[in-house]
């Protein structure tokens, strides 16, 4: 068989690509290494870990504010087994309807190992060890990323686990000791610790979310710790761990250089991702490799090799779902002449914790490096009706705009609904909309989205409404 478009990877960069390929004309033919579609985000990461998260923070409700709602319940009880269950229906649902979208779209779907015979021909080799040969004038390699881990961390899935085997547990921990400050530990830890677990943070830098304006960590630690009891420890750096059958050992350095040490029944490693490449082949076709093991692309995506594109965890940028779906657009629209582009200053990150965070644009950290000169807004959620009426006062909207032309720059928010608020942010951004723009327009009451407009009132002239 020959394809315009061979995509390696099926998660959200790699089945976007492929139907953005098929609907411009391009004859189009996905490959999968596992035997199903959607990749780590679908199966091991975004889907399965929200799952539990929206589950988890039902029993934390029903546990701790049904009875202010004047819902009254008896003996409440966790069936951590139906909870698993339900994740894995919900995986499933996804993956059926991306399956339904290749067939739709006419896409050819291969299962197996894609690597590079050379720079038009791919090897997919099945599970069973049988092999088969298709030839492309493109690839888009979008085989994502995976957990790293540390070499002095012997991570033996039982005891000493990373984020995938947490989305299988067969028992709530009493006490899991998470190993790295980021979004999916504090995701994870969110879950078994409304679930009852108690949870310690071991973060090497001196805060949580540490990409994000400093503004969220320190407002997420401080509810994490009131509301679900987390305890946090910065600036330690671990140097071992070790199973001891019932539970684990964890063993860092803290700001003084002393050894300290962290007993746990459970120990999750999670201190980001790396770009999954094995077994590509990518030697065979003469494609070079950037910093930290990613691929090397130009602005358009491509690698030196043309023809050959890369998106997604396997490049540069932030790890995200929603930018390898962006990315896989942009290769297929320009490979039938179009010309898309994307602002990566305008893709969201987003915390899906409850409360949730979400940012984009830049942090007040970045400005004042830059020495720009800004204005700053925030409006509170405990000043909001709507957040009132639902008990999630905790959290704010930041808005930076500029000094001089209004601007808006940056949106930081934490508070409830916050992953869907803060599309508003990056509308109002792509259209280079001034806070007074956003101040002036119209949001229905009582709503969060208010805690936007607010926010742009106190950036604009300091004249918020409810404050």
């Amino acid at each position: 068989m020959k394809y315009d478009v061979v995509v390696i990877g099926s998660g959200p960069g790699g089945y976007v690509a492929a139907i953005r390929c098929a609907q411009v004309g391009l004859k189009t033919a996905i490959i999968e290494k596992y035997n199903v579609l959607g990749g780590t985000c679908l199966n091991v990461g975004c889907i399965p870990s929200k799952a539990l998260l929206d589950s988890s923070e039902h029993y934390h409700n029903a546990a701790h504010t049904f009875k202010t709602h004047g819902i009254e319940l008896d003996n409440l009880q966790v069936n951590l087994e139906q909870m698993i269950k339900r994740k894995g229906e919900v995986v499933k649902s996804n993956n059926d309807g991306i399956t339904y979208l290749m067939k739709k779209n006419k896409i050819d779907t291969y299962f197996g190992l894609g690597s590079f015979v050379d720079k038009n021909r791919i090897k997919i080799t099945a599970q069973d060890g049988t092999s088969q040969e298709i030839e492309t004038t493109n690839t888009i390699i979008a085989t994502g990323s995976k957990p790293t881990v540390l070499p002095f961390i012997p991570v033996d899935k039982q005891r000493i686990i990373t984020s995938t085997e947490a989305l299988e547990l067969k028992e709530v921990p009493k006490h899991m000791v998470i190993i790295g400050g980021g979004v999916i530990g504090l995701e994870l830890g969110s879950v078994y610790a409304r679930l009852g677990a108690k949870i310690t943070v071991i973060e090497f830098l001196d805060s949580i979310i540490p990409t994000m304006d400093k503004s969220l960590g320190k407002e997420l630690q401080r509810i994490l710790k009131k509301t679900l009891g987390f305890e946090f420890f910065f600036q330690h750096k671990v140097t071992g761990a070790t199973n001891n059958g019932e539970g684990v050992t964890v063993t860092a350095q803290n700001p003084k250089g002393e050894t300290v040490t962290f007993e746990g029944d459970y120990c999750l490693v999670s201190i980001g991702r790396k770009p999954y490449t094995e077994g590509l082949g990518l030697e065979n076709a003469g494609v070079q490799m950037g910093e930290r093991g990613m691929i090397a692309v130009d602005d358009h995506l491509q690698t030196n090799v043309p023809g050959i594109y890369a998106i997604g965890d396997v490049i540069r940028g932030a790890m995200l779902a929603h930018k390898a779906e962006e990315e896989g657009v942009l290769v297929a629209e320009q490979l039938v002449g179009q010309k898309p582009h994307i602002n990566y200053n305008l893709i969201p990150g987003v915390v899906y914790t409850w409360p949730e965070v979400a940012g984009v644009g830049f942090t007040e950290e970045q400005l004042k490096e830059q020495g720009r000169a800004y204005k700053s807004g925030s409006f509170p959620f405990k000043a909001s009706g709507r957040a009132k009426a639902s008990m999630d006062t905790d959290g704010f909207v930041k808005v930076l705009a500029d000094k001089e032309t209004d601007e808006i720059l940056g949106v930081h928010m934490i508070g409830p609904r916050i992953a869907d608020l803060i599309a508003e942010a990056v509308v109002a951004m792509e259209f280079r909309a001034s806070a007074e723009d956003v101040a002036r327009m119209s949001h229905a009451h009582p709503t969060y989205t208010e805690a936007m407009k607010e926010a742009c009132l106190a950036a604009t002239e300091n004249r918020p409404i409810h404050i």
